[in-house]
């Protein structure tokens, strides 16, 4: 009696645990497929999170690394039935924050089950981008007037009235310009972010004391950076280099290399210096569509 008692009781609590009420009824779940061209791997922990935008709040439809052209994310079905917007953003490393960071990477409207996302709203629309760049030292000692080829300024002599030289859009919070030279060994050496192409950079490490110009740039004349087999000035010489303008997030998680959005590059084939190069506009930003 004692053992049928027993059981009956184990059966009772069974029933009880596979009963369901209506709160612990499954969240409708539906998939969300996301066509994009151009991601490339994020470095050092970052990652991608997508973000459904509900009545105005953000709701993340997971974290990613994966870089293929389509994936499929099982995403709450209601949420997406009446998201408005579709945003991707990039996350730095161990982040823990519930919302997506200022870095955000695509963005579109839903029109019916479809959006297009592209880089314009939330990053910068570079379809106008263009830019020059002068060789020159002018942190140089005075004295010195035969090594301009180890200098880029990005500015325009202008007929002896410098203005800048590049016309770039005002970025969105989140990213930050930088320019880059590509050294022997496809090294690339910074020279220094900017948001203002018509101010100084955030940093020199690698020029002169005298006044720089009021314009990006840099004189690559000493202390290089370690650990690239480079030494300045003699590896510093920017004639026939690449130089390259990129969009990096604020948030810099790789400052070794170039974020892969790069709205500008040329090479530096006027070997005279000082001489004015340009830069030509990389149509090669990430876009899209998101189907629900």
């Amino acid at each position: 009696m004692i053992k049928k008692n027993i059981i009956a009781g184990i059966l009772a609590l069974g029933l009880i645990g596979v009963s369901c009420s209506s709160d612990d009824a499954p969240v409708p779940v539906a998939n969300l497929t996301m066509e994009v061209i151009g991601l490339e791997a994020l470095t050092n922990g970052a990652t991608y999170e997508g973000w459904l935008i509900v009545d105005g709040t953000p709701m993340s439809t997971g974290k990613f690394t994966n870089t293929a052209t389509s994936q499929i994310f099982i995403v709450n079905a209601d949420q997406l039935n009446k998201a408005s917007e579709f945003v991707l953003s990039i996350e730095p490393p161990n982040d823990n924050d519930a919302g997506p960071s200022n870095t955000k990477l695509l963005s579109g409207t839903f029109s019916g089950n479809t959006a297009s996302v592209t880089i314009n709203s939330v990053v910068g629309n570079f379809s106008t981008a263009s830019g020059k760049y002068v060789m020159a030292t002018p942190t140089d000692d005075p004295a010195t007037t035969d090594n301009d080829e180890f200098g880029i300024w990005f500015e325009d002599p202008n007929d002896g009235t410098a203005i800048a030289g590049l016309d770039l859009p005002q970025l969105s919070s989140g990213w930050k310009y930088e320019g880059w030279v590509i050294f022997k060994n496809e090294t690339p050496v910074t020279t220094g972010k900017f948001t203002d192409v018509n101010s100084f950079d955030e940093s020199s490490p690698y020029s002169g004391n005298a006044p720089a110009p009021n314009f990006p740039g840099e004189d690559f004349l000493s202390n290089p950076p370690a650990g690239k087999g480079l030494m300045f000035p003699v590896d510093g010489d920017v004639r026939g280099k690449t130089v390259v303008i990129s969009v990096e997030p604020a948030e810099d998680f790789d400052v070794d290399n170039p974020f892969f959005l790069k709205p500008l590059s040329g090479r530096s084939t006027q070997l005279t210096a000082p001489a004015i190069n340009t830069l030509q506009w990389n149509d090669d930003a990430p876009f899209g569509r998101v189907l629900r």
